[in-house]
């Protein structure tokens, strides 16, 4: 194999730097962070995001952090504030002399009927299989990454017949491709994505198995790798995987102790305890949400010990603990109130009130106090941003349930309409198998106007054929 050129150094975005001005990096993050809470964004954005952007790491930001940006500095283009053009950074463009080879930023497509179940485009929107193909050619953008997979016959090959050294472009693209699956899976589900995983997880391991790297860059592989570990499991829990992600997760945690990674190995402990309540293992789900938090008392982020003792809450309200529940509520809340910090895990950027309401109505549900559910859950769906579709389903279907069961059939089916058309935009066979329980209990309240309809649409959506999913290369 000829071995793949160099990329050309980084070019500084000395525009950003002077914007920045006499604040500290960490300063001008939490400004950025506080302008997108004013547009109702979440950006995770920390000190070390700051320094890739001024590094040119960073060549062109995704669209999120765009509008944040253009908030920040009315009037000025992405050229004013010294980033690359969109177009310039996708496909053969990004190699060219205007910087290294960087992930394409990732799409955010507005709401929509529906998915395309072909290539072409609808309305100058991307589809979610094009969407794919971007997280695939984003991550391979990394030369090594390339060689990984090329050279990697089985998982976890190394890289040693590429003929260079693994670097901050390798990493970029680990990391990089995190972030795609996350905010693909926020607007679109598990379900389209999980098959487009494998290979770019192995292809990170198999960086790791190449060396070479310095500690910096080997600090920043170890956390990608685990990360899209759990991103990818996270996409076979959600997608009904139950085994896959529990493997995956174990995967993410074994990486965490290897590294001493003490932020991995709480966000593993974190999903694993989400899985186990999932799985009907209540005891499992306290104890890997206790283990979390422990490991998280070292990492001084208030919101993450507040989603731990969500965790640990869900847990004890399936074991019918309803005081150590409500203590853990309670805690949650609490911490909760502090409000935001600089520590703060950039995968939490989907835990706001929104989450912490519905998370505490799964805890009234399980514990069968139903009047509280419904409380909290129409709180949960009325507060969530519209960029997190699948979580307004998720708590429209709860809502749904929880009314149903709370004795207010017509309102759970006037809910479950809104959740059933969610999910033509949105495909999680979990939130799925929640909507056809729903409809289950319904079927004898079929004489009722509101019922009928929905389980009519119900039924109607069941005969539907999905999509095929293009399973190409990834």
């Amino acid at each position: 194999m000829t071995p793949l050129p160099e990329p050309p150094p980084h070019r500084p975005n000395t525009a950003f730097r002077r914007l920045r001005g006499q604040l500290s990096p960490a300063e001008f993050a939490a400004s950025v962070r506080r302008a997108a809470r004013e547009i109702g964004e979440q950006v995770s954005c920390d000190a070390r995001y700051i320094g890739r952007v001024e590094s040119g790491a960073i060549r062109c930001p995704n669209y999120a952090y765009e509008r944040v940006f253009r908030h920040m500095f009315p009037g000025r283009t992405l050229n004013d504030l010294g980033f690359a053009s969109r177009e310039s950074v996708r496909g053969h463009g990004a190699r060219g002399p205007a910087g290294p080879p960087a992930p394409a930023p990732l799409p955010v497509p507005g709401p929509r009927p529906g998915l395309e179940p072909s290539g072409h485009r609808g309305g100058g929107i991307v589809d979610i299989f094009e969407e794919s193909e971007l997280l695939r050619r984003a991550f391979m953008a990394g030369g090594a990454v390339a060689a990984a997979v090329a050279a990697a016959p089985r998982v976890g090959a190394p890289s040693r017949r590429s003929g260079r050294r693994v670097g901050e472009a390798e990493a970029a693209a680990v990391e990089e491709a995190v972030r795609r699956i996350r905010v693909l899976d926020d607007r679109h589900g598990a379900d389209p994505l999980y098959a487009h995983t494998a290979k770019p997880l192995s292809a990170a391991y198999a960086l790791l198995d190449a060396g070479g790297y310095s500690r910096s860059v080997a600090e920043r592989l170890f956390a990608g790798a685990g990360e899209l570990a759990i991103s990818v499991g996270w996409l076979a829990h959600d997608s009904g995987r139950l085994p896959d992600a529990r493997s995956h997760y174990a995967e993410a945690l074994a990486t965490a102790r290897v590294s001493g990674d003490a932020a991995l190995e709480a966000h593993a402990f974190c999903n694993t305890a989400f899985l186990a309540r999932d799985a009907g293992r209540p005891r499992e789900a306290v104890r890997a949400a206790q283990a979390a938090q422990r490991v998280a008392e070292r990492l001084a982020s208030p919101r993450l010990l507040s989603l731990l003792a969500l965790r640990e809450a869900g847990g004890l309200a399936g074991l019918t603990d309803r005081g150590g529940c409500e203590r853990a509520l309670l805690r949650a809340r609490t911490l909760f109130g502090r409000g935001p910090c600089d520590a703060d895990p950039e995968w939490m950027s989907f835990f706001g009130e929104a989450e912490l309401e519905g998370l505490e109505a799964q805890c009234w549900s399980a514990l069968g106090e139903w009047k509280r559910a419904v409380e909290h859950a129409r709180r949960a769906v009325s507060l969530q941003n519209p960029h997190f579709t699948r979580n307004i389903a998720l708590f429209t279907t709860e809502l749904a349930t929880d009314l149903v069961a709370g004795g207010a059939p017509d309102a759970a089916a006037a809910a479950a309409v809104r959740a059933l058309s969610l999910l033509e935009q949105v495909k999680s066979s979990r939130i799925r198998r929640m909507l056809d329980d729903t409809a289950r209990i319904l079927r004898p309240y079929g004489r009722d106007e509101t019922v009928a309809d929905f389980l009519a649409r119900h039924e109607a959506a069941a005969a539907r054929p999905e999509p095929a999913a293009r399973t190409g290369p990834v």
